[in-house]
């Protein structure tokens, strides 16, 4: 099972000490814990996609790459990549390139997003995100799949002869995740083509995850890809941390009341009560996180969001460091001993790669695409013919 966390990175004043965080100390601080992630032993760090204030995360694909070349091991994801608003032939290009300098340790969060006005300023219509989510992923797939593709659809011009470059790694795309908090449209997509569902839900009672997993599981068994409890699944978490759990309350409430994303609704106490958000001390957090595989199933990925809120770079930094080395290890022990040996592990770059060399043969890395007579530059006749 993979854990790891995810920042949305948005700019959120202290309420504690009144400080807000220039847009360069923050995106430092996410390089920071990205790092630290990495040495505590944690598998995956996202990074969220938005493009209105308070968050800086409008270019995931460049701070990842950054990461990347400060890390080895880490897998580098999205906490959503935004389908809807993003040319998918965009997409395909930056996150094939992110393969290739990351050397595979790449994946996706494909997501629709939740702030209304930013369809209009990337010239598309909201009451149309899921049409647009359905036909841009379908072209994405194409895309990574196809070495020359002619396509027309709906929400973008047409494509003729046109080759996404770089080719993904080792013939093989990044591995998507569906995300999705409300739609089940977007659990059906992600089970009609295998592949992963992810469903955040830092703000929801697990009543309504586990209807919406349960959909995705049903779903992607009545589309051939295996029995449901082989279906690829991740869930999101809130923790935070102290030795002594009422030290942990009273350090955290003030974010909690002041913290833009609660909205001031729920009480902590409430809230703690209706989801994952767990604070107290990290045997807590374990105890309360080995209990979410009995709701939704054994599952493949779980993620936790701990840099926000306002609070301070140290703190985070002591969060992490908790999680890795009190919470996560036993976690893993106990989650992998009660794993199904059929049920498989969280897919990874390596592992997808020798899948395909086992059906396809070994993958041809040559670079094939020649100076041609149309616009790519690709002469599609003669590659298919040196095939």
């Amino acid at each position: 099972m993979q854990f790891g966390i995810f920042s949305i990175a948005d700019i959120t004043p202290d309420p504690t000490t009144g400080r807000v965080p220039s847009e360069q100390q923050r995106l430092r601080s996410i390089i920071e814990q990205a790092e630290l992630a990495e040495q505590v032993g944690l598998d995956v760090f996202a990074l969220g996609e938005h493009h209105n204030p308070p968050f800086v995360t409008s270019s995931p694909t460049t701070t990842l790459a950054y990461i990347g070349a400060r890390t080895e091991q880490i897998i580098l994801s999205t906490a959503t990549t935004l389908i809807t608003t993003n040319d998918p032939v965009k997409i395909a290009e930056d996150y094939a390139m992110l393969q290739h300098l990351t050397g595979g340790r790449v994946d996706l969060v494909m997501g629709r997003g939740n702030t209304g006005p930013v369809y209009p300023w990337f010239g598309q219509d909201i009451r149309r995100g899921v049409e647009i989510a359905i036909e841009n992923y379908d072209l994405l797939r194409r895309l990574w799949r196809e070495d020359v593709v002619n396509w027309e659809g709906r929400f973008r011009t047409p494509l003729q002869q046109f080759t996404s470059t770089p080719r993904p790694l080792d013939g093989v795309a990044p591995f998507v995740w569906h995300g999705s908090i409300r739609s089940p449209q977007i659990a059906e997509q992600a089970a009609y083509y295998g592949d992963g569902f992810l469903h955040n839900n830092i703000f929801w009672p697990m009543s309504h995850t586990k209807q919406m997993v349960q959909l995705y599981r049903e779903r992607f068994e009545h589309y051939g890809h295996g029995r449901a409890e082989q279906a690829i699944v991740g869930l999101g978490g809130q923790a935070f941390m102290r030795p002594n759990s009422q030290d942990a309350w009273s350090e955290f409430r003030p974010y909690f009341d002041a913290a833009p994303v609660y909205g001031g609704g729920p009480s902590m106490e409430d809230f703690t009560r209706q989801t994952p958000l767990t604070v107290g001390s990290p045997e807590q957090v374990v105890e309360r996180y080995l209990t979410m595989a009995d709701h939704v199933g054994d599952y493949q990925r779980q993620m936790f969001l701990m840099d926000h809120a306002g609070l301070p770079h140290k703190t985070v930094m002591e969060q992490i460091e908790l999680l890795g080395t009190e919470v996560v290890p036993v976690l893993r022990r106990e989650l992998e001993a009660r794993r199904p040996a059929d049920v498989p592990e969280a897919p990874t770059h390596a592992a997808r790669v020798a899948a395909s060399e086992a059906r396809h043969g070994a993958f041809d890395d040559a670079y094939r695409f020649e100076t041609g007579d149309n616009w790519t530059g690709l002469r599609a006749e003669d590659a298919k013919g040196q095939r």
